[in-house]
């Protein structure tokens, strides 16, 4: 019988101090840092599509003190202000608002470990500003998405669900995301939702980012077609780790199989009985990170 992954919510998240800084439309946009070494690059922390800088509670908990570790709430999420503009949801402008980061933030070099979305603006980013990149984590994602693991994304991206209790939120998110993480009980999915959901002005429980970011999947260009293998190519001679949940149905084993040839000197671990994307806390996540970061402490 294969045993649960571990997933402890913090009792109180601590250790580290909130900050901002300032796009060039004039949003006020929100990152928590966790102090660590300066002479080491700093861990840039960058989360899915829906998610904010809470994902990675777990994993800055662990390496802060030795690392300095830097978690963005992008625009429209978390404790960034939403974007006046839907169409300002988007990619490009994602990697824009982080290089005004980079220069407030004063981090001339980091490490950056993407989810899902998070993973594409990794590789956006090696190819708009590779002198910042010291090595890299993508998880579960690649320069070609699933069809299938698309479609289940704009299924739910934008709905605007509320649950009058955290155990209702709880339920909902194992109801419809329980093929993602088969082995979770009910406390696991209780610390998603908290980590993904807030209290909203009504009192009830609500998704934590702007509804409109699903405007822009529903546009043409959308659906993410545009080709990404020369921004994996730019992370060529730096670590790579390259994460797939057995289960996602967003990365194909094909396509890391891919990836993994276009990254001679990538390390590509497949994380069991998780989809979409692993939590990165899982023991065989941990230790790959662990040794990643090995290669450029």
């Amino acid at each position: 019988m294969t045993s649960s992954p571990a997933f402890v919510p913090l009792p109180a998240e601590s250790g580290f101090s909130d900050q901002f800084w300032t796009s060039r439309d004039g949003l006020r946009l929100h990152y928590r840092d966790y102090p660590g070494a300066a002479d080491r690059p700093a861990l840039l922390c960058l989360p899915g599509l829906t998610r904010n800088a809470r994902d990675f509670s777990d994993l800055a908990s662990r390496l802060a003190g030795n690392w300095r570790v830097v978690c963005p709430d992008l625009r429209g999420r978390g404790d960034s202000a939403y974007a006046k503009d839907p169409a300002s949801y988007n990619p490009l402008q994602y990697v824009e608002d982080l290089g005004l980061l980079f220069e407030q933030a004063r981090i001339d070099r980091f490490v950056s470990i993407g989810t899902s979305l998070g993973g594409l603006l990794t590789m956006l980013m090696a190819l708009t500003m590779p002198e910042r990149i010291a090595g890299a984590v993508l998880n579960d994602v690649g320069p070609e998405i699933s069809p299938d693991g698309l479609e289940r994304i704009r299924g739910y991206v934008g709905q605007g669900r509320s649950f009058p209790t955290w155990m209702h939120a709880a339920r909902a998110l194992e109801e419809n995301q329980g093929p993602v993480f088969p082995n979770f009980a009910i406390g696991e999915w209780l610390s998603v939702a908290k980590r993904s959901m807030v209290v909203g002005s009504n009192g009830r429980i609500v998704f934590d980012y702007d509804m409109r970011i699903a405007e822009p999947l529903s546009q043409p260009g959308g659906e993410g077609g545009v080709d990404l293998w020369p921004a994996l190519n730019a992370l060529n001679g730096r670590p790579v780790t390259l994460l797939r949940g057995e289960l996602s149905d967003v990365l194909a084993k094909t396509v890391l199989g891919k990836m993994a040839k276009a990254l001679p000197d990538a390390e590509a671990v497949t994380v069991p009985r998780v989809g979409h994307a692993p939590m990165l806390n899982e023991p065989e996540a941990a230790a790959a990170i662990d040794r990643l970061l090995a290669r450029i402490a």
